[in-house]
């Protein structure tokens, strides 16, 4: 039997654009099931966002081996491409994201197992 890698823990944040706050809310509240399910073929599990003072947070965890891949694997996606094409409006990059970055990770400084 072969043992499931430890999670890696991914952090990321993002501006809300407060005109989207309503829409962006909405949508969240029915995320299509092709996108999740992409999510989860692609080792994602325990995935939050939260927000405060139009400040997106994401967390998950990922407990594949090709983490490239897999979120190669996403980004392919036709239903999580559809899915950011109503999403991607509503957000607004860090001034310290790169040129075609969105979410920029977070470093992380603590952990309690």
């Amino acid at each position: 039997m072969s043992e499931r890698p430890t999670p890696r823990r991914v952090a990321s944040v993002i501006r809300l654009r407060p005109e989207h706050a309503d829409k962006y809310r909405e949508l969240h509240r029915s995320v299509p099931q092709p996108v999740l399910d992409a999510l989860s073929r692609a080792h994602i599990t325990n995935y939050s966002i939260f927000l405060r003072d139009d400040t997106l947070f994401a967390y998950y965890e990922y407990t594949g081996n090709d983490y490239a891949a897999d979120m190669a694997a996403i980004a392919g996606d036709p239903d999580t491409q559809r899915w950011w094409a109503l999403t991607d409006p509503c957000q607004q990059p860090l001034d310290s994201a790169g040129p075609r970055e969105r979410w920029v990770d977070s470093e992380e400084l603590f952990h309690l197992d």
